[in-house]
């Protein structure tokens, strides 16, 4: 069973696709699972007729608004892998599931808009993913549209975030005149023998888009006599491009990928399918398969030591029908399987797992086995809570979520007292859930708690949820903070009486949070009052 659970840990590729809003973020997810064979035809955000929606986007809101607010998690195999592919919140208004998604996976795929380059959320989202030394590889995306200069976006990565983008394909034709790529090195290389392994020969991958657009793209390899024959300057330019990135060291390095010096870095258009296959294959080719991850003392926990797993995302209600609660398991080691007992790390309490389903968008399907890397849903496991972890066999518990920085709060009022029970167990699911974070203050009182989000757009998901799923209408008036940070109590009960801030304790973890309505009063508060703690959050906005 040990070399089994080795192997099937190997064919695993759990990744997420990581982006500021609007960057294309959902559509290369499902360009990606149909070239995984997983779907038939990609949807759109919004369906047309007979083309249906976004399967990733499940919550009616995220369908009504053409965004996606939850994350999904979607299964499929390709080659002889199994891609487990996260897709995390990505309309501007997201949330801190956003981030915690990136505890879960072992490689990322950053996405930009090949007109906009590097944006705010991508560079909080890339914090996270080097703070946890997750391996990045970037996708250029909408290529097929007008687009800054190539080399100046390669530029630009390296400049503002300190990572060395090596281009394993590279564009023939600007942006808005699309013609194909040049392949700098081979795909498919490592596993299956399909194409010769290092750089291509001269020529180029021409792309034409598929009768609809729905299928995936055709692509056509042309020789080098073709390619200037058919493109001419365009073909050329790109050669002498390439040619110049492999004189300024810019060609692919496994070992500096995996280090988070670099990285692999493709472009394409995934409304049209151009460049997904080749990002699959890329990422079947090089992404890390699930390694032995460190717990809570910093001891690895062997593969193959029993099963064990940890939760970073809980989710009520998935099923309105049924008024469930699931919680998402990111497999660590050994073999789970349906219906065995796990313990609980946090507080050692046993439990069955009966109900266990692997889930795409929001179809499930129920799972007998998994394996390192893999996602699990567990249903109405109502006693864990984000960050638990559960095992089999000998005992482990993994390093806690981290918090991350919030940017809006909101004081959160009910409008009928005689609700008051509901108010409070819906805070309390909502809490659980990761959705905001709940946070109280002498000031206000405990009837009034005041809610702190990653994106304003969570407080309209609170309220609407308690609405839907408690019967509390309830409100949310907004507080002129922007940023917060962490402090000790201590610095608590110094600051209890500061003007223009507010502290608040966090029950979720016991910290104290200081709210701060810009970057500029952390000067002042550190002058006023030397020696007090205020640390940053990871993912922070301002200063």
């Amino acid at each position: 069973m040990s070399s089994h659970i080795s192997a099937e840990a190997a064919r695993r590729r759990t990744f997420a696709v990581i982006s500021h809003p609007d960057a294309g973020k959902s559509t290369i997810t499902e360009a990606l699972a149909l070239h995984g064979r997983a779907i038939s035809a990609a949807g759109a955000v919004h369906g047309k007729g007979d083309r249906k929606g976004v399967v990733s986007d499940w919550m009616s809101m995220e369908q009504d608004r053409g965004i996606s607010i939850t994350s999904a998690a979607l299964q499929f195999e390709y080659r002889d892998c199994v891609v487990n592919l996260l897709d995390t919140p990505g309309h501007a208004d997201f949330s801190e599931d956003t981030y915690r998604v990136l505890t879960a996976v072992d490689a990322a795929v950053m996405l930009l808009d090949a007109a906009k380059g590097l944006e705010p959320q991508t560079l909080k989202l890339f914090e996270v993913c080097r703070a946890r030394r997750i391996p990045v590889i970037t996708f250029v995306n909408k290529w097929d549209r007008p687009a800054k200069d190539a080399l100046e976006l390669i530029e630009e990565i390296e400049t503002r975030i300190g990572i060395k983008p090596t281009p394993v394909t590279w564009p023939v034709g600007v942006g808005g005149e699309f013609r194909g790529v040049i392949e700098r090195i081979g795909f498919g290389t490592w596993r299956d023998g399909r194409r010769a392994a290092g750089p291509q020969v001269p020529g180029m991958v021409r792309y034409e888009r598929s009768p609809g657009g729905q299928q995936s793209a055709i692509a056509e390899v042309l020789g080098e006599d073709e390619s200037i024959e058919r493109f001419g300057a365009d073909y050329v330019r790109a050669r002498e491009e390439s040619e110049l990135l492999s004189e300024v060291e810019a060609d692919f390095d496994q070992k500096t990928f995996e280090s988070g010096q670099t990285t692999p870095t493709l472009f394409g258009a995934a409304l049209v399918h151009f460049g997904v296959g080749q990002l699959l294959d890329l990422l079947v080719d090089i992404a890390p398969s699930p390694f032995s991850r460190d717990d809570a003392k910093g001891e690895p926990r062997d593969l193959e030591t029993g099963f064990s797993g940890f939760v970073f995302k809980s989710q009520a209600n998935m099923n309105a029908s049924h008024r469930d609660q699931l919680a998402f398991i990111r497999v660590c080691s050994g073999r789970f399987e349906r219906g065995m007992q796990v313990t609980q790390a946090q507080g050692g309490r046993t439990m069955s797992t009966k109900y266990a389903q692997t889930l795409f968008g929001s179809s499930r399907d129920t799972v007998d086995e998994a394996w390192p890397g893999d996602i699990v849903g567990l249903v109405n496991a109502t006693g864990l809570s984000v960050g638990d972890t559960i095992y089999t066999g000998k005992a482990v518990e993994y390093p806690p979520l981290p918090a991350f920085a919030p940017e809006h709060f909101g004081a959160l009022q009910m409008h009928d007292t005689s609700k008051a029970k509901r108010f409070r167990r819906g805070i309390a699911q909502l809490d659980a859930e990761g959705v905001v974070q709940v946070l109280y203050s002498e000031r206000r009182g405990e009837a009034t708690p005041v809610l702190a989000a990653v994106g304003p757009l969570q407080f309209e998901v609170t309220t609407a949820r308690l609405q839907a799923e408690f019967d509390v209408p309830a409100t949310i008036d907004r507080l002129p903070y922007q940023l917060a940070r962490l402090t000790d109590a201590d610095g608590a009960a110094r600051l209890r009486t500061a003007p223009g801030v507010e502290v608040f304790s966090r029950p979720r973890d016991g910290a104290f949070l200081v709210a701060l309505p810009n970057k500029y009063r952390i000067q002042t508060i550190e002058n006023d009052y030397p020696g007090i703690v205020l640390e940053p959050l990871l993912a922070g906005g301002q200063g």
